[in-house]
């Protein structure tokens, strides 16, 4: 049974890669060789899209020799100089950035957000009000869209609506019921039929209306009995990847990796009719 179920695995109780040390005469195996007078920052900790020609890139304030990774996967990033390419990323994600210097088997890690939407992954019941699914803006529910019915826009094109996702252009929610009576999974819709839509959007903020786009994954179910097991192996592997509170330590650290990288896109949105 589900009463307004929301498992979310997102925005980041976070796992990364496992790298191998480098080995040198200073470095014995099994001791921990921290990296000494190294700080990693991009000056900021948020970034937005930007309309231009060339693409968007940041750069560390510092540079090192070493190896650069992020967290969860989606991030655009240069594994020797850290460069991340912002309009290549996915946007709506807060990332873990780590840089392990040659010279240490330990790292230094930062947190930055590149600005969008996303959807929570997880079940919605369209006999509450869950038949209604709701964007969530800079990794947290308790963000208020910029612009939302004031500037912003969504589906842009119409990509979503043409083909029968309801989506409102002027707030970006999904009338996940309204989608299911559309026969977007036919006029007797089978467990497990799946569709994919991608949303044109531009948000009034410091992006400037820049044009961002999120692809969203549905899926239908007849009932919670009806999914499979298939479903609760991609929410148990998006876990800790969307929400801030989810990923971040109490320190705002988010939390040390496990040796897996995780996919948290697109949002998975599995519907169950009842």
């Amino acid at each position: 049974m589900v009463n307004r179920i929301r498992i979310i695995f997102l925005s980041f109780s976070l796992s990364a890669l496992i790298f191998s040390c480098s080995k040198n005469n200073d470095v014995t195996p099994g001791n921990v060789v921290p990296p000494v007078n190294v700080v990693l920052s991009y000056g900021d900790s948020v970034f937005y899209l930007r309309d231009q020609s060339a693409d968007y890139i940041i750069t560390p304030t510092q540079t090192g020799v070493g190896r650069y990774s992020g967290f969860p996967e989606g991030i655009e990033i240069d594994q020797k100089t850290g460069a991340i390419n912002i309009s290549k990323s996915e946007t709506g994600l807060r990332y873990r950035v780590s840089f392990k210097p040659d010279d240490a088997t330990d790292s230094v890690s930062t947190v930055i957000l590149i600005s969008g939407i996303n959807f929570l992954d997880g079940f919605y019941k369209l006999t509450t009000d869950d038949s209604i699914a709701k964007p969530i803006y800079n990794g947290s529910k308790i963000n208020a869209i910029p612009g939302a019915n004031n500037g912003s826009v969504f589906d842009e094109g119409s990509n979503c609506n043409s083909a029968g996702c309801n989506v409102n252009v002027l707030s970006g929610t999904i009338n996940l019921a309204q989608t299911v009576r559309n026969g977007v999974f036919g006029s007797s819709p089978s467990n497990n039929d799946r569709h994919e839509f991608e949303m044109n959007y531009r948000i009034n903020d410091k992006s400037n209306k820049s044009l961002n786009t999120l692809k969203v994954k549905l899926y239908y179910f007849n009932s919670i009995s009806d999914v499979t097991q298939e479903v609760y192996d991609i929410m148990a592997d998006r876990q800790g990847t969307l929400l801030r509170n989810s990923s971040l330590s109490s320190s705002g650290v988010l939390n040390k990796p496990i040796g897996v990288n995780r996919k948290p896109r697109p949002p998975c949105i599995f519907i169950l009719a009842k």
